[in-house]
């Protein structure tokens, strides 16, 4: 993976490099991940267009977007894949491991919709965001790495793998990732579900659309 100069934007790489389990590796240029696009300047933006992006996959509620509209929210490649909605319950005073956990066990539906919004993307570099670049980024790369079989611990260094923070905040999602979190995660969907394929495929993703992905990313 390789950190990107999109400048004032804090967490974008591109997770090209990443090893496989049979041996090869992510392609580079194919997928990266991002905070929030909104922050980009004039250059941030030139740099998006030269990496030849053709999915801007924008994991914010319709409220983040509405209040923080993306500068490509009229573009064709943009794609608004909510992972929460304000009306979710409250779970900011839960550790990370179960705020995901709820996310993965209520939503389903929206994990699938997210990654197969990647693997169904015109041909092209697909970027995901979200807000810091974080939480719901963190946890649909983590799906995407893991059904392409790359290992958990490459996994687990790109999830942590983020900005240093001065925060104090105690609300854990402020607090920088750790990668034990991400690993709890896959082993909960190996464990509930038979695995992130099996998961994703309970939720709504076709056989063809994951194939789809793993092909693009090979």
């Amino acid at each position: 993976m390789t950190s990107l100069t999109w400048p004032r934007c804090r967490n974008a790489r591109d997770l090209g490099g990443l090893p496989i389990s049979d041996g090869g590796q992510v392609r580079a240029g194919a997928l990266i991940r991002s905070d929030n696009l909104d922050q980009l300047d004039s250059h941030g933006l030139a740099a998006v267009q030269a990496a030849g992006v053709s999915r801007i996959v924008d994991l914010r509620s319709a409220w983040e977007c509405e209040k923080y509209p993306s500068p490509f929210a009229n573009d064709e490649r943009w794609l608004n894949v909510p992972l929460t909605d304000p009306a979710d319950p409250d779970v900011g005073e839960q550790d990370m491991f179960e705020q995901y956990r709820m996310l993965i066990d209520d939503y389903p539906h929206r994990f699938a919709a997210a990654v197969t919004a990647i693997g169904d993307a015109p041909p092209g570099c697909v970027v995901v965001a979200c807000h810091a670049g974080k939480d719901r980024t963190g946890l649909v790369i983590a799906l995407t790495l893991d059904l392409l079989g790359v290992p958990l611990p490459a996994i687990a260094t790109d999830y942590a793998t983020a900005p240093e923070t001065t925060t104090t905040n105690p609300l854990p999602e402020l607090a920088p990732p750790h990668p034990d979190t991400i690993l709890h995660v896959l082993a909960h969907l190996s464990m509930r579900y038979g695995g992130t394929a099996r998961y994703l495929l309970q939720s709504g993703a076709t056989s063809s659309q994951l194939t789809a992905l793993t092909d693009r990313l090979h």
